[in-house]
């Protein structure tokens, strides 16, 4: 049995991750989050005391990364300031934690020579055109476009360099867009799901046509605890399950899911530096690890979400109607 220190794990990712590991492994997990607006406590609810523990702290403290690191086998790094528009309002808490959080894990997992993986995001490539047939690999040059993936470009670089310079034991994970439960409404699908619950018309941003490469968080994460297992010390994986959707499509299979008309949503301001298209090849970790996601079809998935958003009102509602007001203030 192996213990886990997962930080940011009161966030989406991390929340469904600690949850994912207690339920299928032996393993212990402790938690660190700093409980910033996305973190949520109750997302940690009913997991197993004599296996689970929760630690309220910051990534960037030292101290408490240092005793942490220094008793558990396994850091987990999901820890991040994730949101674009946030970002371009104010960079400095995506530096903060995004940067300096990093550097102080890496520091630890030095100094007590632990194993370390690291999650990051296909973000940090940049943007692809709609017609490219070229899809993000572990050798795409890195082209980060706002201050929310430059930061995560950022701390990539220095995994790199302490795995090279100090022989640390990471791994990075490059992730395509996740969805799935526990994740915060002002995100797009979370968003439109809410919305329609609400009785209210979903969102478009600008034309529609931006592309993400959709995959469920359970599939992200049962493949981040394959390449903790077995991956190479010092490599970089792709995670993706070849979902590539325009937005527009996506909120019409949402809308058509909840039995609603497929063109009863809003056209809104676009999003700032909102990038194209993200597309992710996945083969070293499906021909490596053997991973294959559980939810390639989307649809399934999708409808999955829906119906978790539909019975945890009581986990989304206080968060619902500030994130709202904050986007029709930009337009949005």
């Amino acid at each position: 049995m192996s213990s886990l220190l997962v930080t940011g794990g009161a966030g989406f990712i991390g929340s469904n991750f600690t949850r994912y590991v207690l339920e299928n492994t032996e393993h212990t997990v402790t938690v660190l989050d700093a409980l910033t607006y996305a973190g949520n406590r109750s997302s940690l609810e009913g997991l197993p005391e004599k296996r689970f523990q929760f630690v309220k702290g910051s990534v960037c403290d030292a101290r408490i990364v240092d005793e942490l690191v220094q008793s558990h086998d396994v850091t987990v790094h999901f820890a991040a300031e994730s949101h674009n528009d946030n970002s371009m309002r104010d960079p400095s808490p995506f530096v903060q934690t995004n940067v300096v959080g990093t550097y102080e894990l890496l520091q630890a997992v030095h100094r007590h020579d632990k194993r370390y993986h690291h999650i990051s995001t296909d973000e940090v490539y940049g943007d692809l055109e709609l017609d490219d047939p070229e899809k993000f690999t572990e050798t795409t040059p890195y082209n980060p476009s706002s201050p929310y993936s430059a930061t995560k470009a950022g701390s990539d670089m220095l995994v790199k360099a302490w795995v090279r310079s100090f022989g640390v034991r990471a791994t990075i994970s490059n992730c395509s867009n996740n969805y799935g439960p526990y994740q915060h409404v002002e995100k797009f699908i979370p968003r439109q799901i809410t919305n329609i619950l609400d009785g209210h018309r979903p969102k478009l941003y600008g034309t529609g046509l931006n592309v993400r490469d959709w995959i469920h968080v359970d599939d992200h994460n049962t493949a981040v605890l394959e390449i903790i297992d077995r991956g190479r010390i010092g490599e970089v994986y792709m995670i993706g399950a070849d979902g590539e959707h325009n937005n527009t499509s996506v909120i019409e299979l949402i809308l058509t899911l909840m039995d609603q008309p497929a063109d009863a949503y809003d056209h809104v301001n676009d999003r700032p530096g909102h990038d194209l298209r993200y597309a992710i090849d996945a083969t070293r970790l499906r021909q490596e690890l053997g991973w294959r996601p559980r939810y390639a079809d989307f649809s399934s998935g999708l409808q999955d979400t829906i119906e978790w958003y539909r019975a945890h009102e009581s986990w989304w509602r206080p968060a619902k109607a500030s994130t709202e007001a904050q986007y029709a203030q930009a337009g949005q």
